[in-house]
C-alpha cells in the first residue's frame, strides 16, 4: 500500500491526496523549525503557538533562561503572518486555488530562506547580537502564521500542521480502543512521527549552525507547495 493511500484513506479523491502529503512535509518543517527557534534563539517557539503562550507565561513568572520578549515577539510576527495570509485569501477571492497555494507558499519559503541568511551572522558570532536573534524569530513566526493562516483556508481534515494536540486527542478518542472506527488514522499517526522526525533532524543539523536546518526547512517548505498547487 502506498505511503499516500495510508495518509488519505481509500475513499478520498487523489486532490486531497496531494494536499495532504503536502502538508505532512510541511509538518514535518515544523520540528525542524521549532527545534531551531528553542534550542537556538534562546527558549522560543515561532511555529507552535500553544508552547510558545505558556513560555511567555512561566517567563512572566520569571521562570530561568526564558525571555518575555522574545515570546511576544514570536507571538506578534505569528499574528501578523496570519493576518497576511487572511489579505491574501480576500484579494485572490474568486480566482484559482493554485495561485494563492503559490504566492503563499512561495512567501513562506523565501522567509524561511532569509531567516537562514540571517543565522549565518548567528553561526559566526560567539555573541550574537540581539537584532540578529529577533530577526530570526520574527521571519521564522511570520512564515509560520502565513502558513497556518493558509492551511486552515484549504481545511484539510486532522492537517493543522503546527499544533498536534486534537490531532493527537482525535487519534486517541476515535479509536477502536474508545469505541470508534479509526478515521484518518494513517495521516494522524504520520504526522506525529513527522513532526517528531523534523524535530530530531533539526537538532542534527543545528550541528552545523542554525543556516543549515532554516535552509532544508525552505527548501522542503516550496516543494510541498509546489506540489499542493498541483491539485488544481
Amino acid at each position: 500500500m502506498s505511503a499516500r493511500r495510508i495518509c488519505t484513506g481509500s475513499g478520498e479523491g487523489n486532490a486531497e491526496g496531494r494536499l495532504v502529503v503536502a502538508l505532512l512535509v510541511l509538518t514535518f518543517v515544523t520540528g525542524i523549525v521549532d527545534a531551531v527557534s528553542f534550542l537556538g534563539l534562546g527558549h522560543v517557539f515561532t511555529a507552535n503557538m500553544t508552547g510558545n503562550i505558556v513560555l511567555l507565561g512561566f517567563a512572566l513568572a520569571g521562570a530561568a533562561s526564558l525571555s518575555v520578549a522574545r515570546s511576544i515577539v514570536s507571538l506578534l510576527a505569528f499574528v501578523a503572518g496570519a493576518v497576511l495570509g487572511g489579505r491574501l485569501g480576500l484579494v485572490m477571492n474568486g480566482g484559482p486555488r493554485r495561485r494563492r497555494i503559490l504566492t503563499a507558499g512561495t512567501v513562506e519559503a523565501l522567509l524561511l530562506f532569509g531567516s537562514a541568511a540571517v543565522s549565518v551572522g548567528i553561526a559566526r558570532a560567539a555573541d550574537p547580537s540581539p537584532s540578529m536573534l529577533y530577526a530570526v524569530i520574527v521571519l521564522t513566526a511570520f512564515a509560520m502564521g502565513l502558513r497556518t493562516a493558509t492551511v486552515r483556508w484549504l481545511a484539510v481534515p486532522d492537517m493543522t500542521t503546527t499544533v498536534l494536540t486534537q490531532v493527537l486527542a482525535a487519534l486517541a478518542a476515535e479509536s477502536v480502543l474508545a469505541g470508534g472506527t479509526n478515521p484518518r488514522v494513517g495521516r494522524r499517526a504520520v504526522a506525529v512521527v513527522l513532526m517528531v522526525a523534523g524535530a530530531a533532524l533539526g537538532v542534527l543539523l543545528m550541528r552545523h549552525g542554525l543556516t543549515l536546518p532554516l535552509a532544508v526547512g525552505g527548501v522542503c517548505t516550496l516543494a510541498a507547495w509546489i506540489h499542493a498547487a498541483r491539485t488544481d
